[in-house]
Parts: structure tokens; sequence; C-alpha cells
């Protein structure tokens, strides 16, 4: 007899289990990476930098932390003086990150410098495109901006190119060249790449009256919201904190 076989039974799919990956009791979160602080090295200039004995002996008169009263500080400023000719006052102003112009003040007694001014005109920028640049202080009629335009990039890091928010841009170019060599119109302003601004404020062969008027216009025309410290420097010497913004301007 043939032997018969028995069908096999038939299996039902059992449902697929998704395997789960084994996770910790506890969900401990990564450390974040924690960077080391970046150092800036001073620049080798500074780092190689050296008082001379004569600015350390004049800086000693004076205490770093000090900040005085105008009157005080005219006073006390040709003290620490030590040039051998007559040497300029000028005015440091650190602002709140403010760029741009800060002042344009008129000094009763001028600044004691001379410039070298120039109106343009066609004789002018042939001058410059060949290269000659004779002059300290460029004033220009509106109509000649657009030939002056090209030289943009020679006149511009140099401070030589004309600008309306200093008064070398007008329709009366003569007008004002004279106020200029009277030496008494200053404008104050930022650095193009830092939040501080310089100027000349006289000589310190000036009566000390004389440069206390001056330094007093350029502080009253200053916005006290927008500055930080403001400082006063000869030449060749230590500055002197002036304190600002005054109870009395």
């Amino acid at each position: 007899m043939a032997k018969t076989t028995k069908p096999e039974p038939i299996k039902e799919p059992k449902d697929q289990v998704v395997k789960k990956e084994a996770q910790p009791d506890k969900m401990v979160p990564e450390k974040p990476e924690v960077k080391a602080p970046k150092t800036t090295k001073p620049h080798p200039k500074a780092m190689n930098k050296q008082r001379s004995r004569r600015y350390l002996k004049a800086a000693a008169l004076k205490k770093s932390d000090k900040a005085y009263s105008p009157e005080e500080a005219i006073k006390f400023i040709t003290k620490l003086s030590y040039a051998n000719f007559d040497a300029s006052l000028d005015l440091h102003i650190n602002t709140n990150n403010k760029k741009g112009v800060l002042a344009k003040v008129k000094l009763p007694h001028g600044t004691g410098k001379t410039k070298r001014i120039t109106i343009v005109n066609d004789e002018t920028l042939k001058a410059i495109q060949a290269g000659k640049l004779e002059f300290d202080v460029l004033i220009t009629h509106p109509q000649y901006m657009p030939k002056l335009a090209k030289f943009a990039r020679v006149l511009g890091p140099k401070g030589l190119m004309p600008n309306p928010k200093n008064g070398t841009i007008s329709p009366e170019p003569e007008k004002v060249k004279l106020e200029m060599e009277k030496g008494g119109l200053l404008t104050v302003k930022t650095e193009a790449k830092a939040y501080v601004a310089h100027a000349s404020i006289g000589r310190l062969s000036f009566n000390q009256k004389h440069l206390l008027e001056n330094l007093m216009a350029v502080l009253k025309a200053l916005k006290p919201s927008e500055i930080k410290s403001v400082y006063i420097a000869p030449t060749m010497g230590p500055s002197v904190k002036i304190t600002f913004p005054l109870a009395k301007l």
C-alpha cells in the first residue's frame, strides 16, 4: 500500500515585532564641548613699544585715574609736555559706538596751524590725476563732484575727498576757504574704522585762557549721550582725562 503523507499544517504569519534598541535607564544629556577661550595677541608694534624716560617722568606727575576739570587740565597740561618745539594741544574723544561727524566748531582763537587749502578747478583735476596732492584741504563747487568721483579711491583714504558734512562742498567755495584760512573752523569727526575722534585745538604757546576757550567751544558742541570719555594731550607727552559731561557749560 502506498504511504500517504499528511499535509503539513499551515502556519499562520506571526505579527511582525519591531525590535527596539536597548535604551539606558536614564537619559544623560551630552555635555557641550567646551572650547578654550581665544587669546588675542598684542600687535608686534605694541609689544616693542617702549616709553621714553621723558614720557615716564611726565606721566609720574599725574594720577592715571583722575579726571580734571577743563580749567585744571589746561593748567596742568603744559607741565606734561617735553617737546623742544611749540607743540599742539590735541583733543581725543572716545565715543559710544558712534561714527561720523560729531561737531562742527568755530574756535575763537584758531588752531595755530597753517593748512594748504585748494579750490577744485580743471587744473586741480589734472594735478590729482598726475598724483600731485599738494594740499591739506580740498574744497569744491558741487558741479565738480562728478569729475572728482573717479579719484575717490585716492582722496578718500587720505581724508581729502570733499564732503558736505565737513563743509568742503559748497556753492561758495571761496567763502569757505576764507573761513578755513583764519584757522577757526574745525570739524570733529571719528576715524573711518574706529569710534574715536582727534582734533588739534591750539598751541601750547597760546595764552591759557585762549586754550580754555577753544576747549570749551568744542565741549559745548558735543552731545553728552554720544561721548564715552574726553582727553587732552600735548604732541609729546601723556594725556589728561577731562570730566565730561560738565555740570555747567
